[in-house]
């Protein structure tokens, strides 16, 4: 009988989906799950986007330029440009969403069998990029004690090899909501610039910094036109996960044009879509300051709640809206399909993420999570209320909470 290829069978299960079967049988059950799992605002889409769709006078709905049309990447660098990041509109290469963004990416800066270094935690789809583009993960761990902080460079120097072509981060960090410095950044830049490799930076939260934080744009370091590849997305910036619509930027020509190629593969991005990212693109800077007030707003609520939980630790996010936390129990997955099959507070419960899905190193992660504040603030204080009493009543919870309350001693 004919198998799947080998990339196929090693393609990992979403660390944000595996527990959908066991979510929506505890919904066909009658209960409400509350999905603190995977990165799915609540937040209203600006309706002139929607308006922008609902408007278009397309006697034919064609093809766009591969790259994208060109008024899109006109307002694109427009804005851009506002967010103090130097670009035209040639640099950009607009592309269906940030995952193909971080494919042609992939695809594009490395070769089969060649080596990209990423700091863990991670966003877990980037493993899936890599085996579908036939690239080697060499990870460098971070820890929940130093809140996530980027590893000493020396760690990163420590595991570069001739295959290694790439080194690739999210800012601010998915799944961590680390906001990387400007010095932790320099520090990357001047490690690919001495071993010859690209900086991938991935930009989908740029806007979503709290406590006067700000994340410094990889494109904006000075020297890194050769090295820094951009990979942005509009789906968490304006709410708009459905719009499919994302953008690769570089000043690297020779890299830009290879990732065009790839997307004349495809023929074009959506072009509806385009349309409502067009007129994303000129809302003004002030948009985003009640949606970033909100989401700070559910960071301090979550954080609070559960550095409240006996043996729970976590560090305080600067930015995104994901936490993870390391909590008194057994196993993070078999918890979480505990709380789906087994828990029930008032007929509720909740959906989280385990963070061993987040790591590439084996063992690491097993009693963390990842929790997505991304529901509105009601909701989230119910979500929070079914977990801290699922920890009260978890069977699996108490071989783990002495090293656990050891743990928040140190992080608290």
């Amino acid at each position: 009988m004919p198998q799947p290829s080998l990339r196929g069978r090693q393609m990992p299960v979403s660390p944000f989906r595996k527990l959908a079967p066991h979510a929506e049988a505890a919904k066909a059950a009658g209960r409400i799950v509350y999905p603190l799992n995977i990165g799915q605002p609540d937040v209203p889409t600006p309706p002139e986007m929607l308006a922008a769709i609902r408007s278009a006078d397309l006697p034919v709905l064609g093809y766009s330029p591969a790259a994208g049309t060109d008024s899109y990447r006109h307002k694109l660098a427009t804005y851009y440009q506002r967010s103090g990041i130097a670009v035209d509109f040639e640099h950009i290469l607009v592309t269906t969403a940030g995952s193909e963004a971080i494919l042609f990416a992939l695809l594009t800066c490395l070769n089969p069998g060649d080596e990209v270094v990423l700091a863990e935690p991670y966003y877990g789809t980037y493993a899936a990029f890599a085996i579908a583009a036939g690239v080697t993960i060499v990870a460098v761990t971070a820890h929940i004690a130093d809140g996530f902080a980027l590893p000493p460079l020396a760690d990163f120097e420590a595991v570069i090899t001739p295959r290694t072509r790439a080194i690739l981060l999210c800012n601010p960090s998915n799944p961590t909501g680390h906001v990387y410095s400007p010095a932790e950044l320099t520090g990357l830049l001047g490690l690919c610039q001495r071993h010859d490799l690209y900086l991938l930076s991935d930009e989908a939260y740029r806007e979503y910094c709290y406590d006067g934080a700000t994340a410094a744009s990889a494109l904006s370091l000075p020297g890194g036109e050769q090295h820094v590849v951009v990979l942005d997305t509009i789906s968490k910036r304006y709410s708009a996960c459905g719009a499919r619509i994302g953008a690769l930027v570089t000043r690297n020509a020779a890299v830009w044009t290879a990732a065009f190629r790839f997307g004349q593969m495809r023929i074009c991005p959506p072009v509806l879509e385009m349309l409502a990212a067009e007129a994303a693109a000129d809302l003004p800077a002030s948009y985003f300051d009640a949606t970033r007030a909100e989401y700070q707003a559910r960071r301090n609520l979550t954080v609070a709640r559960l550095r409240a939980m006996p043996g729970v630790t976590c560090p305080v996010p600067g930015g995104a809206f994901y936490v993870i936390a390391q909590l008194p129990i057994d196993d993070a997955e078999t918890f979480g399909k505990w709380l789906l099959s087994d828990f029930s507070l008032d007929n509720q419960t909740l959906m989280l993420s385990p963070a061993n899905g987040f790591y590439h190193t084996p063992g690491l992660g097993r009693q963390q999570v990842r929790l997505a504040y991304v529901i509105n603030q009601t909701d989230l204080a119910a979500a929070l209320d079914c977990l801290a009493e699922a920890l009260r009543v978890y069977p699996g919870r108490t071989a783990f909470a002495a090293a656990a309350a050891q743990l928040e001693e140190v992080i608290n």
